[in-house]
Parts: structure tokens; C-alpha cells; sequence
């Protein structure tokens, strides 16, 4: 591999200002940071109790709920990750007579497969990363009428790919079987669809699409969940859960309460962040991530580069790209301490062989754009050949 050229200066002018393009953990704002500052309270106070209300509230639009459909679904504050919620969502709603189908495509899809393999049967379907599923392999799959529920990872970030998710629901209707979406990095910053989808339970992560703080997650259940759980348990089914019981977390949140001591800075902080999401736009945010990601899919393809999603299913939250022959992550180490801009790598087996552009959260375009100049800059530095005076710009407009 060429050794970055280190006599010359950088092709742009380099300042102080950070370009952080990171797919999660996402930068957060001064107000979400300064929030999280306030002066402690108890959370049985009629304070934070006020805060989760207006934090439920929120949760609602973020998750895509309308007032119509308010009554269908309960959401949750959970105090952990996104996988924390995704195993709440789980482990409450099947047994060890469940067999949950579970289709992949990438790490955190495997992830899914994990969780449900812990608490239930899985049949899971490994596909090839950054391949779309097969809708014809899943439905032969459900027609054996064995299976439970399809689950699985909405937003694909280790390999840059989204799931179709309407055909999805319409095969899960079709067979009558639950709908379980993993939404960490999809909820908030793309099209999620609950009740059209009628999805028994989805989940978010704060510190992905909406911008808010790591370590604090919520999930949004349908009355019918409720219902398989509660079924679950009188026939004495249920497996051994206390924390992340999904029954005392939906009764207390119905009085903007938390079973336990919630994480009160932390949902302090995404209050503040979901309230900048509701001041652009649910749908204005969608664009905008996708307006960014699919710059960045035309630019970096028109340089030469492949990406490694199947066309017509790439994520509009990330943009996962093939390294160029002889390039590998000494380009990102340069990328971050010279240029001072942040991209994430691959995981697993793709380790070394490409790089993943985020396109979430609060990021502006104009950071976008300054980001991928640098970008630019650097595989140059490399001696990879890209065309002078690139008009970036014109990628984002």
C-alpha cells in the first residue's frame, strides 16, 4: 500500500472545526449537552414527571405514531441501549415454544437472531451482507405455518443496506404472524411506518437518528403485544425476566412514570434533542438524511468507488463504500488525525476493506460537503486518482 504523502500540505484548508460523520453515537447539540447539566431530581418528582410526559409525547411523533393510532400503541422509556430495548421487546413477547423467523444481512440483524435464539426458537435465514432479503425464501418459510413472528433489523448499518419493510408486513399479515422491527438506526431518520405496518413492537436508540445521548433507548408496543404477553404468562410460559418487565414499564409510563430509577440526565438530554427534531420536521429530517446519503453514493460513484449495498435498498442514514485496491483504514486514521473528520469502519469479515459515511442525526449538509472534500484530500494523499476540481457542491443541491 502507497505511503501517504506527507511533504505536501492537504489539498484543502484545514481548520479547527470537526466533520464527525460517525453512524451513531451522532454529535449532539449544545442545548442536548447543556440539558443533561441540570441540577439532579428525584424522578418521583411532579418535575420529571412533567419531562416524561412531554418526553412520551415526543417519543410518539419520533416513532411516526399520529393521534390516530395513539391508542394502539404504549411507548417505553428503557434506561440501556437500543439492544437493551430490542431484548425487552423480545424476551417478554416469546417462550421456548416460539420459533421467530429472522432474516439478515449484516451484524446487527445477526444480533437479533442472537437475542431471539436466548429467549425462543429461531429459524434464522443468514443472507449475504448488503444483499436484499429473500421475499420468496421467507414467505416458503412461513407457509410451514411453525413460526411466530418474523423479526429483524430494520436499518442494516454494518453493511449500509434498509430492509423492505412494507413487504415484509404484507407477509406478515398474510400468515398472521407478529412483526418485530429492530429501528435503532432507522426510527427518526428515515420511513418508519408502525401502525401502517402493523408492527407489534419497534425500537429506537437516542443516540442514532434523533441525536440524543448513548445509553438510553425506548420501545413502542401495540395493545395486541400486550395482550401475547400477558396470554404468555397465564399459561406460565414466560421466561425469567424483572428489569426490563414490559408490563410494570407500560402501566407506569401511562402515568409518565418508570417502573425503576430511569436514566434522568440521559432523558433530559433527549428530551432536548427530540424537541430539535419536532422544530424540523419528522419528514424534513428523512429528506435530508436521504438528500445527504445518496450525495454521497453519487459522488463516491462517479469517483471510481463501489458501494457495497444492493442498488434500490441502500440506507439513507449510511453509506457503506468499498476501499479502492491497496487502501485500507491507515486511510481513516489519516482521514481523522490530519483532516480532522470522522467516518467509521467495517465490521466482522469486511474489516479493513471498506469505510461507512454517516448520514444521521443533526448533521448539516454543509458538513456533509466539507467532510467528503476531505475525503477527497485524503485518498489522494494516497495516491488514488481522482479528477481535480470535483464540484462536491453540486452533489448536494
Amino acid at each position: 500500500m502507497p505511503e501517504p504523502n506527507t511533504n505536501n500540505s492537504p489539498s484543502i484548508s484545514i481548520d479547527n472545526n470537526e466533520c464527525y460523520l460517525i453512524p451513531g453515537p451522532t454529535k449532539m447539540s449544545k442545548a442536548t449537552m447543556a440539558a443533561m447539566a441540570m441540577p439532579v431530581m428525584t424522578h418521583r418528582s411532579p418535575e420529571f414527571k412533567s419531562i416524561m410526559a412531554e418526553l412520551n409525547s415526543l417519543l410518539y411523533k419520533t416513532f411516526n405514531i399520529n393521534n390516530e393510532n395513539i391508542s394502539r400503541y404504549s411507548v417505553i422509556l428503557v434506561s440501556g441501549s437500543g439492544t437493551a430495548a430490542m431484548e425487552m421487546a423480545i424476551a417478554n413477547r416469546f417462550s421456548k415454544d416460539d420459533d421467530v423467523l429472522v432474516p439478515t444481512n449484516g451484524k446487527f440483524g445477526e444480533r437479533v437472531a442472537q437475542l431471539c435464539k436466548t429467549f425462543s426458537q429461531v429459524t434464522h435465514l443468514k443472507g449475504e451482507w448488503g444483499k436484499s432479503f429473500n421475499l420468496n425464501e421467507i414467505e416458503k418459510h412461513l407457509q410451514t405455518g411453525k413460526h411466530s413472528a418474523i423479526a429483524f433489523c430494520h436499518n442494516e448499518t454494518s453493511s449500509g443496506i434498509t430492509q423492505d419493510a412494507n413487504a415484509l408486513s404484507v407477509l406478515a399479515e398474510k400468515y398472521d404472524v407478529a412483526l418485530i422491527l429492530d429501528g435503532i438506526t432507522s426510527v427518526g431518520g428515515l420511513p418508519v411506518h408502525p401502525a401502517e405496518w402493523n408492527a407489534e413492537a419497534v425500537v429506537v436508540g437516542a443516540q442514532k437518528c434523533t441525536s440524543g445521548p448513548s445509553g438510553v433507548a425506548a420501545l413502542a408496543v401495540s395493545d395486541s403485544y400486550i395482550q401475547k404477553v400477558k396470554q404468555i404468562r397465564e399459561k406460565g410460559m414466560n421466561s425469567p425476566i424483572y428489569y426490563l418487565d414490559v408490563l410494570p414499564a407500560v402501566t407506569k409510563g401511562k402515568e409518565n412514570q418508570t417502573p425503576w430509577t430511569p436514566a434522568i440526565n440521559l432523558a433530559l438530554g433527549w428530551l432536548e434533542s427530540l424537541k430539535e427534531l419536532e422544530k424540523e420536521g419528522l419528514q424534513e429530517r428523512w429528506v435530508r438524511c436521504q438528500k445527504m446519503a445518496e450525495g454521497v453514493a453519487k459522488l463516491f460513484s462517479d469517483l471510481g468507488f463501489e458501494l457495497y449495498a444492493e442498488k434500490g435498498y441502500r440506507s439513507t442514514t449510511v453509506t457503506a463504500i468499498l476501499y479502492p485496491d491497496g487502501i485500507d483504514d491507515t486511510w481513516r486514521t489519516r482521514l481523522h488525525k490530519v483532516y480532522l473528520t470522522s467516518v467509521i469502519g467495517a465490521q466482522d469479515h469486511m474489516k479493513g476493506k471498506m469505510f461507512r459515511v454517516g448520514s444521521m442525526g443533526i448533521t448539516p449538509i454543509l458538513e456533509m460537503i466539507e467532510g467528503c472534500r476531505r475525503m477527497i484530500a485524503c485518498f489522494r494523499d494516497f495516491g488514488v486518482e481522482i479528477p481535480e476540481n470535483i464540484d462536491v457542491n453540486s452533489y448536494f443541491e
